[in-house]
C-alpha cells in the first residue's frame, strides 16, 4: 500500500477518535474503560502516523 493514502486513512481515524473521545469525556456517565481504550488507540495511531511521516523525510 503506497505510504500516502494509508497516511490519509491512518490520520481520518485519528480524527474520528478524537471526536468519539470528546463526545465520551462530555458525558459524565462514560465509561472509565471505554474511554482510556480510546486514548489508547488514538496514540497507537498517532504513534504510526509519526513513524511513517518520519520515514518519508528518510527517502
Amino acid at each position: 500500500m503506497p505510504v500516502q493514502p494509508h497516511l490519509v486513512e491512518l490520520e481520518r481515524k485519528h480524527h474520528a477518535l478524537e471526536a468519539e473521545l470528546t463526545i465520551a469525556l462530555s458525558h459524565p456517565s462514560s465509561d472509565d474503560l471505554k474511554i482510556a481504550e480510546l486514548k489508547r488507540k488514538k496514540l497507537l495511531l498517532k504513534d504510526e502516523i509519526a513513524k511513517l511521516k518520519a520515514a518519508g523525510t528518510v527517502h
